[in-house]
């Protein structure tokens, strides 16, 4: 930035170098975290009169922290009196002299700039975002449920999960983050549905595979199925097989519209967990007098 730079093209420059740096542009990032708090200390240092002339005198460095009278150095390196934002030059506190840093920074932020250049007070940071993960169950991401989260620093939130949460979907509560002197930052809630021992999820379907006996496969039946909602009666049709498929209309999970996609249950017929001597007999006789030879499917059918 060259000396005599316009306050537009101050803007400009400290909305780039905040929206690169800010924690939520880069989550997780430890460097880029400690670059907007060096920012955050030159832009209170620049919107206070008292700061902003022990830096030039090099009283206080770009931190704001005591140094050896007239060892001053600028932001970035360079001698006091040369100043700047990185090697090879920059701008000096004085040329912000009649430019208003809580508008500049306030704009960057959603207008938290707070109690600065005009008050004296310097720019006021917002506080940083938090992030957790929550895994929730496959009937709380269709139903919505109430749940305690606890975070790192030891705080523990009351959060609502909504109807139709999706796995990988991020809850954002305002004012819940790190307390800052403009304004609390957010807390980031990422939600994950665990695995469901019955039910496997393929978009908004979902599959189940329904055990079914050789007798109601063979001449159909009712029998009970379970589902996110509770228990239902399906109609087994005569002669099913296994891979044959009911489907449950509206009994899936819910899409980005609020639509319920629906349950497909996969037939798979099973015998007794013993088998006696009257079925014994039975299958004998069946293989004697109608022998058959089943062929795998072909790939895409049931």
């Amino acid at each position: 930035m060259a000396r005599g730079a316009s306050a537009e093209e101050l803007r400009k420059a400290f909305r780039k170098l905040a929206k690169q740096h800010h924690p939520d542009a880069n989550p997780g990032d430890k460097a880029a975290e400690e670059k907007f708090k060096r920012l955050s200390a030159a832009f209170d240092i620049l919107g206070d009169p008292d700061k902003r002339k022990k830096y030039d005198a090099g009283e206080i460095d770009a931190d704001g922290r005591e140094t050896m009278q007239g060892f001053g150095r600028g932001f970035g390196g360079g001698p006091s009196g040369q100043g700047g934002f990185g090697q090879g030059g920059g701008f000096r506190s004085a040329e912000f002299e009649g430019v208003d840093l809580n508008d500049i920074l306030g704009e960057m932020f959603g207008g938290r700039g707070g109690g600065g250049a005009r008050g004296g007070g310097g720019f006021a940071s917002r506080g940083a975002d938090v992030r957790a993960r929550l895994e929730i169950d496959l009937e709380e991401a269709i139903a919505g449920a109430k749940r305690r989260i606890t975070f790192s620093d030891g705080r523990s939130l009351d959060i609502t999960i909504p109807k139709g949460a999706s796995d990988g979907q991020t809850l954002r509560l305002k004012g819940q983050g790190t307390p800052g002197r403009a304004g609390a930052g957010d807390a980031l809630i990422d939600l994950a549905i665990r695995p469901h021992p019955i039910f496997r999820r393929e978009g908004e379907t979902l599959v189940m595979d329904l055990p079914v006996s050789v007798p109601d496969a063979v001449l159909g039946g009712k029998i009970q199925a379970p589902t996110p909602d509770g228990p239902v009666t399906l109609n087994v049709p005569k002669g099913s097989n296994t891979g044959s498929t009911l489907r449950l209309k509206g009994r899936g999970l819910v899409d980005a519209k609020g639509r319920r996609g629906d349950l497909l249950a996969r037939l798979a017929v099973t015998l007794p967990d013993a088998v006696d001597e009257a079925l014994e007999g039975l299958a004998e006789s069946w293989r004697r007098d109608h022998p058959y030879t089943p062929r795998p499917a072909a790939r895409g059918r049931p």
